[in-house]
């Protein structure tokens, strides 16, 4: 491994240690059917973006809440001295990215094969605090 490239990874790691994130890969989803549910709960406070996915019909809203919630686990490991019933959170960045594909032959009239792609994705989501406006005037 280069010196370079070791560095680089060293940074990365330190800045991922006061970042409260979660992924969920290889999610046997289509990404476009995903993101629209990404784009729902993008920016809100987790607690209505809880309900949101609970009441949501969606297949995929279901997998996503439980990635909140280990969103949610992850920054409460990370953050012990405070609590998350105190503290104002929110979903600052969720973004959804294609995975693997799975290729089949679907059988065809005359003889023919179509091919069928089954997607996948990963989801990315990033939680942190709603900052107080005296706090980011000083």
């Amino acid at each position: 491994m280069g010196v370079r490239k070791k560095n680089k990874a060293g940074l990365i790691k330190e800045a991922n240690k006061n970042i409260a994130f979660a992924k969920l890969m290889k999610c046997p989803t289509s990404p476009r059917k995903m993101r629209l549910v990404a784009d729902q709960i993008r920016g809100l406070d987790i607690n209505i973006a809880l309900n949101i996915l609970k009441t949501d019909s969606k297949e995929s809203s279901n997998r996503m809440r439980k990635l909140l919630l280990s969103c949610m686990a992850n920054w409460k490991e990370k953050n012990k001295d405070k609590s998350i019933e105190n503290t104002n959170l929110f979903i600052k960045e969720v973004y959804v990215d294609s995975a693997r594909m799975l290729k089949r032959i679907q059988p065809a009239p005359q003889g023919r094969a179509h091919r069928i792609r089954k997607r996948s994705n990963h989801v990315t989501m990033i939680i942190d605090e709603v900052k107080q406006k005296e706090e980011i005037i000083n």
